[in-house]
């Protein structure tokens, strides 16, 4: 008898950088795809030096070193979703552009990582106007919080009423002004936003000069491990894209998930240092990437 031989994994591509605290870039995307049923692959854009009070150091990769991993990894595997994350410079954002120009590429998701949560840059100031220009058109969907919105929209050009502060109202000219960057789809993070709910914008063209918005909203949750939110919410809508799913079920399914994560994100927190006192330091957690209970978002919470 034949042995049957299982189908091979939804493949998910994170092009990032390193955290070795392991809560954000590459390694919280390495979770995030494995935990949703996908296989991971990477290609680090730099090594960073950070822990969960933040980012120390940022160490770019030769832009060589980035292109000779991404022509290893995509002459030998079927990839079906690609998400890109910390890019860095304009060496290497050039190389990855050049890279998604040359192939028949599947479904990109970019989050665009432009500063960390304690100001460190992760992309220098000189390659804004080129990830804005020649990256944006490129991906299949861009996930920016408001602050990266706002950046983007400056950097383009666009300036309206900045700064945008995510309010519901906003939502229709921040997707007019992202369509005229040529951005195909985005999911405008409502994190930093001043409402009440946490809720996350999908908007996408809708001819002939409108939007299509769908709103995704949970509940604001008052804890620290908030430690890789963006870089799990973009990487689990890359694989759920990557198993099948349309662009509205992907972000459905990546929010439910994120949320639980953060429910349960204190049953997944490392030990720590303490400080001669014995106190502990004021940390920024990670998330429950492996939670088991998948806490759905309460139905009295969808907007």
């Amino acid at each position: 008898m034949t042995k049957k031989i299982p189908p091979p994994l939804p493949t998910v591509l994170t092009i990032s950088g390193s955290d070795c605290s392991a809560g954000a870039g590459l390694q919280a995307d390495l979770k995030t795809i494995h935990a949703l049923g996908g296989y991971a692959l990477t290609v680090a854009t730099a090594i960073t030096a950070q822990n969960s009070q933040g980012v120390a150091s940022v160490y770019p990769l030769p832009a060589q070193v980035v292109q000779q991993q991404l022509h290893a990894i995509l002459d030998d595997y079927d990839v079906q979703a690609i998400k890109l994350g910390m890019l860095g410079n304009l060496e290497i954002l050039n190389t990855v552009i050049h890279c998604l120009k040359q192939i028949n590429h599947p479904c990109v998701i970019v989050d665009p990582v432009l500063i960390s949560s304690s100001g460190c840059p992760l992309l220098e100031i000189n390659a804004l106007s080129v990830f804005i220009k020649e990256l944006l058109p490129l991906a299949t969907l861009i996930t920016p919080n408001i602050p990266e919105v706002n950046t983007l929209l400056e950097g383009g050009g666009e300036i309206l009423n900045l700064p945008f502060q995510g309010q519901k109202e906003e939502i229709s000219s921040i997707a007019q002004a992202l369509f005229a960057l040529n951005v195909n789809a985005a999911v405008i993070k409502g994190g930093h936003s001043i409402e009440t709910l946490a809720t996350d914008y999908l908007v996408q063209p809708n001819e002939p000069n409108g939007a299509t918005i769908q709103a995704y909203s949970s509940r604001r949750m008052t804890t620290q491990n908030t430690h890789g939110t963006g870089c799990t919410y973009a990487s689990a809508i890359a694989t759920e894209l990557a198993k099948g799913a349309t662009l509205n079920e992907a972000v459905k399914r990546a929010k439910e998930y994120l949320y639980s994560t953060l429910v349960h994100a204190e049953q997944a927190q490392p030990a720590h240092q303490k400080t001669p006192n014995q106190a502990y330091k004021v940390r920024k957690g990670s998330l429950n990437h492996f939670v088991v209970d998948n806490t759905r978002i309460p139905n009295n919470s969808a907007c």
